[in-house]
């Protein structure tokens, strides 16, 4: 017999990441397929970063720093808090597991908004806490709603703004209430995986909410912006240090490898660059916004570097028959489908599948 895994681990459903491209074009022989799935930055880190990680290389048969020492004094000296405000982690997923580990256990409630990041409900399943989804309102986060279902067991709230998977974001109104809400003794994780897509002024940067909030934190992640999602890196920032302390002793040892960090050390140095590329993902993101509304396929305001299509129950068709072109988009059954904005090539193999879509359904 098998030793037995504890019930709640047992039902749990594995996290399943997106389509490889490389397999799809093997399976249906084209030379290659253009994948849309994981919302991946189009393009490769910085010529100085890629630099910076080949002179890092001959370093790797020692163990990474595991305090990110040079990493966390680059963030510091960004965000202008002091270093024990800041932790590290393996991709701003991994401080998410490293937060419920901090401050949640049976009993305890973790409040989301519903649909949001799909490894919210595994992590709080994981550290053995009780999922309590809100749902969305018009694609977004209902503030009020949240608000009313904090109850006496809340511990944590999670506000992914933008939100994976539906793009949009809460403005400033929303949040303050949503904040105001909240008691001194309930986390709040304004995780921020792509604030650096954000050009709306009236979607607020999370650093500036946690001002005067020792209960609030701001997650933020290199794997998207600035192109390193296959080295995993990603941070925490905290008004109260205590915090960043508890995340602290929750990291996996050695986690941030050396790459990783000089690689984020030296995208830091790059931003100028790295926001250049983010003007064009942008410009790219509402031309393929208009070229849906003009297709008859609307989406929600998009604040991150991807696109929902909200479809009900023909989002697995939908995905399937995009797949069939060679053109790798995200489904998520009953609800819609997210789709990355990668290059114009790519976006236009993506659109000319949509308008076949719609000519099928005519």
């Amino acid at each position: 017999m098998s030793v037995p895994v504890r019930p709640a681990i047992a039902e749990l459903p594995a996290y399943k990441p997106g389509r490889s491209a490389a397999d799809l074009a093997r399976e249906l022989g084209l030379s290659q397929a253009i994948k849309l799935a994981s919302n991946e930055i189009a393009y490769p880190p910085l010529p100085s970063v890629v630099a910076a990680i080949a002179q890092a290389a001959s370093d790797v048969n020692r163990y990474p720093d595991n305090g990110a020492t040079e990493l966390t004094a680059a963030l510091a000296r960004r965000f202008d808090l002091p270093a024990e405000s800041i932790a590290i982690g393996c991709g701003s997923v991994s401080l998410c597991q490293q937060l419920l580990q901090s401050y949640t256990g049976p009993g305890d409630e973790v409040l989301v908004a519903w649909r949001s990041f799909e490894a919210y409900p595994l992590l709080v399943t994981v550290a053995g806490a009780t999922l309590v989804p809100v749902p969305l309102r018009e694609q977004t986060h209902d503030p009020e709603a949240m608000a009313a279902a904090i109850t006496d067991a809340t511990r944590m709230v999670f506000v992914c703004n933008p939100n994976n998977p539906t793009s949009t974001a809460l403005g400033s109104a929303g949040l303050e209430i949503l904040l105001d809400a909240v008691g001194p003794d309930t986390l709040i994780v304004i995780d921020e995986a792509y604030r650096e897509f954000v050009t709306d002024p009236d979607i607020p940067d999370g650093r500036e909410l946690m001002r005067g909030r020792p209960n609030v934190c701001v997650l933020r992640t290199f794997s998207k912006a600035y192109g390193l999602a296959g080295l995993r890196v990603g941070y925490l920032l905290a008004e109260d240090p205590a915090i960043a302390t508890a995340v602290r002793k929750t990291y996996v040892p050695f986690s941030v490898s050396t790459l990783a960090q000089v690689a984020a050390v030296a995208s830091l140095a790059a931003e100028d660059e790295m926001r250049e590329r983010c003007a064009a993902v942008v410009a790219e993101r509402e031309r393929v916004t208009a070229a849906l509304a003009d297709l008859g396929q609307p989406v929600p305001k998009s604040h991150a570097n991807f696109v929902w299509l909200v479809l009900g129950t023909e989002a697995l068709a939908f995905a399937g028959f995009c797949e069939a072109r060679g053109v790798i988009v995200r489904p998520f059954a009953g609800d819609g489908a997210r789709v990355t904005i990668g290059q114009p090539y790519e976006n236009d193999a993506f659109l000319s599948a949509v308008a076949a879509w719609d000519a099928s359904r005519a």
